[in-house]
């Protein structure tokens, strides 16, 4: 597919962003290539910022240089040469079998008829069809639609041919009549709303526009997005007054007032967060200004620069906004309003790109994303406070995985929020301190365990704790999934849930999984992060909930029990136990594919399988694999996360009524969007394991 557009700044980065991420949810590996680069200097160190945007994706393994047709000199010196040369290169990316996604240029230099001209010429000797790109941004539908049909002409004049139509930055009012208009054009045709968040520039950029220098803050917000810029030339009730949320202030360093009030105000709760202060006019804060701010920890950045107020707010204001590697709260809201307006599977369904049998670890992550979004659930966070937890929350919101609510002290989330950089306007931030609801959650919870001597002060005592607080929210539905661990031990994240959820009926265990995704494939591990010495009944109980957890989630179960023989290969009482758990387990679930005893090489690898149990259905092919004892599936899943570069996701915790889940707390991020995830796809269809579901 070729992106293309006729003109600058439709945001074509966008799309092309949107459709290497739904190529990367079918296939295992994309290639990206770029026939003319843009002239970028020092700015973006000298490389193309789409391109450099789109080989850093985790789906595309070419180095930059080898994505890279010609530039922009090459095309001027002589076309038809430069023509030949973005032919060879595309031959050679092409060669490695991948899908290619190509992005044509940026209009940086040559006049608009010229180059999309030219750009037809490429798509048409790269036998590429083209998905066009067109800037909705003060058009009407009918000057959208005459524009799509003079490029199809344009197209078809070249030998091109067009494949599908989206018109950007479009008002929110007019999507569906620009969708209608567009559809004449016999292809199919979609609309994407303007966004502002994608055309502010990044701090770090308005920095170099005005040759700034960083006197204060955390260099890595130099990253955040200016939304606009208010000039601090006022006393500083009124600057409060213009504060809005991103702002850049631009003021006199001899100011101090000013720069200590904005200051302030992005530290409380009632203004705005604002993403930097620069300080014209050459001056120097004064010394004790400079310790007070220093003191006080602030992250904001504080950037110097020599320019006057005019200078530098003319050169503030003329800076365009680009979606870059490094803006990832651009990258996430650019996908996400592609995933909300633009039908990819049916873009990828016309292209004929088939889907991988193989399931890498970043196709498992997009399908967990792609559930979790279809039917958005509401996931309570105890541990509001803890930076990973505020880091992730702000990409699960803006990417619209989960609806949140954050436990914790207010005026500490919203502060250590403003320090991190990170914008949780959309989630629900309440302290376990709450009378009203602690006083409700004391009567339920008094209610559900007065049988074990526990009085109503006890009780208002017990649901302060931010476990409890979470794990009542979810039992009368307030929330509808909990996840936390982080900081907090797995048996503090998991009591109150066996207290207050309890297991579904038949199931006499919680118990939990891994997801193993391995380079190709995705394999389920129970239970490796509760249970210690499970009896033959809790065995198959894990083996039951495991198997219905890999169904929810997409993969076929074929269980193994694992142990350290095959079959009647062996004997003890370790072996017995799994004998007799495989046959409960077969009583139980008749329809349900189960090996066991069997070895874990049996299990996985089919020439061993022929060897030690050639007539099994499930030697060989195995997905969920059932560890005997914690002991050795903590251990083993480890063993192959680290030996076979595997990445884990869980543990997910199975058998409860309601879906609580436990972080490792050496949780990344990563970790704990993909956990709220899981929990939101549960919450979605009750699966959680058990043998009624």
């Amino acid at each position: 597919m070729y992106v293309a557009s006729v003109e600058g700044y439709t945001g074509k980065s966008t799309v092309a962003l949107g459709v290497l991420q739904q190529l990367s949810k079918r296939v295992e590996r994309v290639s990206v290539f770029r026939p003319i680069v843009r002239p970028d200097t020092a700015l973006y160190g000298g490389r193309d910022y789409v391109l450099d945007l789109l080989t850093s994706h985790d789906a595309v393994s070419l180095p930059y240089d080898e994505c890279v047709g010609v530039t922009y000199d090459e095309v001027h010196k002589d076309p038809d040469a430069a023509l030949d040369r973005i032919v060879q290169r595309y031959r050679d990316v092409v060669d490695r079998g991948d899908p290619v996604l190509i992005v044509g240029s940026d209009y940086t230099d040559v006049g608009t008829p010229t180059e999309f001209s030219y750009n037809a010429r490429i798509a048409a000797n790269l036998g590429a069809p083209v998905l066009l790109v067109l800037n909705g941004s003060g058009r009407s539908p009918a000057d959208l639609r005459t524009l799509a049909d003079m490029a199809g002409a344009e197209l078809a004049a070249n030998h091109g041919s067009l494949f599908a139509v989206v018109a950007n930055r479009v008002g929110g009012d007019e999507l569906a009549s620009v969708i209608a208009a567009l559809a004449g054009t016999g292809v199919p045709a979609y609309a994407i709303p303007e966004e502002p968040l994608l055309s502010a520039p990044a701090v770090t950029d308005l920095m170099k526009a005005v040759d700034g220098r960083l006197l204060g803050g955390d260099p890595r917000l130099l990253a955040r997005e200016a939304s606009g810029l208010v000039v601090a030339g006022m006393t500083m009730p009124n600057v409060l007054d213009r504060l809005f949320e991103g702002a850049a202030v631009i003021t006199a360093a001899d100011r101090p007032e000013v720069v200590v009030g904005v200051l302030m105000a992005h530290a409380s709760q009632n203004f705005p967060q604002v993403s930097a202060i620069f300080l014209n006019g050459g001056f120097e804060l004064p010394p004790q200004i400079l310790r007070l701010i220093e003191g006080i920890g602030s992250t904001m950045p504080l950037i110097e620069t020599g320019l006057g107020t005019h200078a530098a707010s003319t050169a503030l204001t003329a800076v365009r906004g680009r979606l870059t590697k490094d803006s990832a709260r651009k990258v996430d809201r650019a996908l996400a309003l592609f995933d909300q307006h633009v039908d990819g599977t049916a873009l990828l369904d016309r292209l004929a790109v088939a889907r991988s049998a193989a399931v890498t670890p970043l196709m498992f992550e997009h399908q967990l994303v792609d559930e979790a979004v279809a039917q958005r659930k509401h996931i309570v966070l105890p541990e509001g406070e803890e930076e990973r937890i505020l880091r992730a929350a702000d990409v699960v919101l803006r990417r619209g995985v989960a609806d949140l609510t954050l436990l914790g002290d207010p005026v500490v989330i919203s502060a250590k929020a403003a320090a991190l950089g990170v914008d949780l306007s959309a989630a629900r931030i309440l302290s376990p301190d709450d009378e009203e609801l602690g006083e409700r959650f004391a009567q339920e919870y008094h209610r559900l365990r007065q049988h074990r001597g526990v009085d109503l002060d006890k009780a208002r005592e017990v649901v302060r704790d931010v476990s409890y607080f979470g794990t009542m929210m979810v039992q009368l539905g307030l929330a509808d999934g909990m996840v936390s661990g982080s900081v907090h031990t797995t048996a503090h994240t998991i009591r109150p849930a066996l207290e207050v959820v309890k297991t579904l009926p038949g199931v006499s265990v919680v118990s939990s999984v891994f997801f193993m995704c391995l380079e190709n494939q995705v394999l389920v591990y129970g239970d490796c992060a509760v249970n210690p010495d499970p009896t033959s009944e809790q065995l198959a109980d894990i083996a039951i909930s495991s198997a219905a957890t890999a169904a929810a989630f997409g993969v076929e179960p074929r269980v193994a029990m694992l142990s350290y023989s095959t079959g009647t290969s062996g004997s003890g009482t370790d072996v017995e136990k799994v004998s007799k758990a495989t046959g409960i387990v077969r009583e139980r679930a008749p329809s349900l594919l189960v090996e066991g005893p069997i070895q874990y090489d049996a299990a996985i690898d089919s020439a061993v399988a022929r060897t030690k149990l050639p007539d099994s259905e499930v030697a060989g092919r195995a997905t969920v694999f059932i560890f005997p004892d914690l002991n050795t599936g903590n251990n083993t899943y480890k063993a192959v996360q680290r030996s076979a570069n595997a990445v884990a996701v869980g543990p997910v915790l199975q058998g409860l009524r309601k879906p609580v889940n436990d972080l490792s707390r050496g949780a990344t991020v990563r970790d704990i969007i993909n956990t709220v995830a899981i929990t939101a796809v549960q919450a979605q269809y009750g699966v959680r394991g058990g043998t009624d579901e």
